[in-house]
């Protein structure tokens, strides 16, 4: 079972650590402090489900669905541009007050968890790295196939809950209004790149 679960486990991991729209989503709501758990939660359930549909086999049902990958990359890319938009233009504003608890406007739980579920379900990248890869990989595990997603589950509460709470230990840095202005800029365009390598 071991030598089944290392390998989902680190395989798993090195596909998540990949900078990505999802993490920069989860680093920011850290730096926060805002619905940590509930996102964290999310992401890593999110995979769990998805990695247990290409460990079952559905990689095969999703190439099988040729006008799916198409719908997804557009959806994705405009909720990314969208995003991004959105991030410029914090960054750009004059006076920036996301810092403040008590005086910031926050989103709501539900639209933070919407959020959170488009930036997973609506990345194609997220498909072929979990059912597609991974359930292609867990073929060579015969018999231990369950440990195999085992291990490439608890990568994804691992990484997303260290991400998550281990932000917090860059606040000091972000006391400072600029570096959240600098953060947002630098949100805007991860967002975009990755909207338009979608549709390239």
């Amino acid at each position: 079972m071991t030598t089944a679960f290392l390998p989902g486990f680190l395989l798993s991991f090195g596909l998540i650590v990949a900078i990505g729209a999802q993490n920069a989503f989860v680093l920011r709501q850290g730096l926060r402090q805002e619905y940590v758990f509930a996102i964290c939660l999310t992401c890593a359930v999110s995979d769990a489900i998805l990695i247990g549909a290409g460990v079952a086999g559905f990689g095969l049902a999703v190439n099988a669905l040729p006008w799916l990958e198409p719908a997804m990359r557009y959806g994705g890319a405009l909720f990314l541009f969208v995003y991004a938009a959105r991030s410029l233009r914090s960054a750009l504003r004059a006076r920036h007050d996301s810092l403040t608890p008590s005086t910031r406007q926050t989103a709501g739980l539900a639209a933070t968890l919407a959020a959170c579920l488009a930036f997973t379900w609506l990345n194609p990248h997220v498909y072929l790295d979990t059912v597609v890869l991974l359930g292609s990989i867990s073929s060579q595990y015969e018999g231990a196939k369950v440990a195999f997603a085992l291990g490439a589950m608890s990568a994804s509460f691992v990484f997303f809950f260290t991400l998550g709470y281990g932000a917090r230990l860059l606040r000091p840095l972000f006391a400072n209004p600029r570096a959240w202005r600098v953060l947002d800029a630098l949100v805007a365009v991860a967002m975009f790149g990755i909207g338009l390598k979608l549709l390239l």
